[in-house]
């Protein structure tokens, strides 16, 4: 069972697109493609940075997490970034209970 990553990519114009991933670079390389597989909201945004990044483990644990992430708002997002907190602080910080 693979380890699911949630992730935080800046882009040029400095947006934070939130995501998740079991192989993050992957991911990444997706989105800057602008193909099929990367995410619409990301194309001609490039180039794309990688802001952030946690192991969460299980994929229910990182849709959760995600979900609670997205609807912070742009400083709060930006003080994760900042702060870079592990698995642990992250959850409490969004409220998300552990598997």
């Amino acid at each position: 069972m693979p380890d699911w990553h949630l992730y935080l990519v800046r882009t040029r114009d400095g947006r934070l697109y939130t995501g998740i991933a079991t192989d993050v670079v992957r991911r990444i390389a997706e989105h800057a493609a602008g193909g099929v597989r990367g995410a619409k909201s990301l194309r001609s945004r490039g180039p794309l940075e990688l802001a952030y990044e946690v192991r969460l483990g299980s994929r229910k644990l990182a849709l959760r997490a995600e979900h609670r992430l997205k609807k912070l708002s742009r400083p709060q997002k930006q003080a994760i970034v900042e702060g870079s907190p592990g698995e642990g602080e992250l959850l409490a910080l969004l409220a998300v209970e552990p598997d």
